[in-house]
């Protein structure tokens, strides 16, 4: 356990995931705080999700950044403002910079909607269903400077119903999501996720 690994949580939308991390915080799976939630849309509900656990959170709205470079500049001087120690997506729609990245190496964690490499993109349900596939699942990795391609630490394999929509599809993933990434969270914060190459090992 390391109390001082203060998380930032980045996310575009309606924020299930970063509620699901808040809920772990407050029953002491996670053990330690979010230091502030960025969001790039102003409407995002996980705006109002933090505000609600009294969790600061910022907007920085990437239609008023004139570059990339100056979006993210500013979200990484909201992480360090806060001392952000282990930056989570959850939901965030834009693949970030090798510069970003550098900014946080082996300290950015994502989740996506599918078993990784299959499936990568921001279409993962519809792409799974057009495919035929019999089972799917999500993914906790690693960031790096591709899409969804960083080392993978976790899986979570969800049956494809025969009449599954892209609906009931997403619903079923997402009750995985809101168990594995704060349980990946909580490995993290305790030393024992270890990385080598594309190889992460978890401690037992």
């Amino acid at each position: 356990m390391n109390n001082q690994i203060i998380l930032g949580v980045l996310a575009s939308g309606r924020g299930s995931d970063l509620q699901s991390i808040i809920d772990a915080i407050e029953n002491g799976q996670i053990k330690t705080k979010i230091g502030v939630v960025l969001t790039d849309k102003p409407e995002a509900m996980a705006l109002e999700r933090a505000r609600k656990a009294g969790i600061p959170a910022v907007c920085v709205d990437r239609k008023k950044c004139s570059t990339k470079e100056e979006f993210e500049q500013k979200l990484v001087e909201q992480l360090k403002k806060y001392n952000v120690g282990l930056v989570v997506l959850a939901g965030f729609m834009r693949i970030l910079s090798p510069y970003f990245v550098n900014e946080f190496k082996n300290c950015i964690l994502n989740i996506h909607p599918s078993l990784l490499p299959s499936f990568g993109g921001a279409h993962a349900h519809r792409d799974v269903l057009a495919y035929g596939v019999k089972v799917s699942g999500c993914t906790v990795h690693f960031v790096d400077e591709g899409m969804d391609s960083g080392p993978i630490i976790m899986q979570k394999a969800v049956p494809v119903l025969d009449d599954d929509t892209e609906e009931t599809l997403s619903a079923r993933v997402l009750e995985q999501e809101h168990i594995i990434y704060p349980k990946v969270i909580e490995l993290y914060l305790a030393g024992k996720i270890h990385v080598n190459g594309r190889h992460v090992t978890i401690d037992d």
